[in-house]
């Protein structure tokens, strides 16, 4: 009974997240352009940075940059997911759905799923988009779901987090503080260049960024040759542990504010 319960109050959820961001545009297209702009002005505009010496990235710049907004898309995903949280309380329905859910921890599986199925839609568009363009892909099948299983990782950490914090909060003012923390940690990684080209300060900084092995690992899987797997998946699975339970205290957090 109980389970049943959770996977109701999760659907639910889901069901009408997903609802409000494909009827209403200002929700559905701001997640779907921005990634595109990223991707146009990085791989477009700075595409002569693959003619630095020692870049030898062998894809190409295009491939290079695709895979930072991937997962940039991902994260920024989960994180656009804890805004909608967040209005939710200001306008009443999360107090409700906390008064009314049997299964409560349903309530986050549902803004998960709503946040996944969303960024599945856009990273289907750039993917297609990148294509199009031209890029090179040397991995296989394999190696790209590898690439594609760090973007859904990368998105329910990113919902994690700004679910710990709408949950804190309550309110869409919090939203810079969902936004700053994810966006500082994914420019302070090897973004424009290769590790091995960034010099002093942001050298040593990426090197001990965890975002660094996502990167590093996901062009790797574009490339065809896998790089830092078990890091990269280990830091993930670390982050995921930590902010759920970051999201499951801030639900604790809500509930006692009734």
């Amino acid at each position: 009974m109980i389970r049943r319960d959770f996977w109701s109050v999760a659907f639910a959820v889901a069901w009408r997240v997903l609802h409000n961001v494909f009827t209403t545009p200002s929700l559905l297209l701001p997640g779907l352009i921005f990634p595109l702009f990223f991707f146009t002005a990085f791989a477009g505009g700075l595409s002569r940075v693959e003619s630095i010496p020692g870049f030898d990235f062998p894809n190409g710049y295009t491939a290079f940059q695709f895979v930072f907004v991937l997962l940039q898309s991902a994260a920024f995903g989960g994180v656009f997911a804890g805004f909608g949280i967040a209005r939710d309380f200001e306008r009443g329905f999360a107090k409700r759905l906390l008064v009314s859910a049997p299964e409560r921890t349903g309530i986050i599986l549902g803004y998960g799923v709503a946040a996944l199925l969303r960024w599945a839609m856009i990273a289907i568009v750039l993917t297609v988009v990148a294509l199009a363009a031209g890029m090179q892909v040397g991995g296989s099948g394999v190696d790209l779901f590898g690439l594609y299983a760090l973007g859904v990782i990368f998105n329910q950490i990113g919902l994690l987090w700004a679910c710990g914090v709408a949950m804190r909060f309550r309110s869409v003012q919090a939203g810079p503080l969902m936004q700053t923390p994810v966006f500082m940690a994914l420019f302070l990684a090897p973004v424009y260049v290769p590790l091995d080209l960034l010099q002093g300060w942001i050298h040593s900084v990426a090197k001990v960024n965890p975002l660094t092995f996502f990167l590093e690992s996901g062009r790797g899987f574009i490339e065809g040759r896998p790089t830092q797997v078990g890091a990269a998946f280990g830091a993930a699975a670390v982050m995921l542990v930590v902010f759920a339970l970051w999201a499951r205290t801030g639900l604790a957090r809500a509930e006692r504010a009734g």
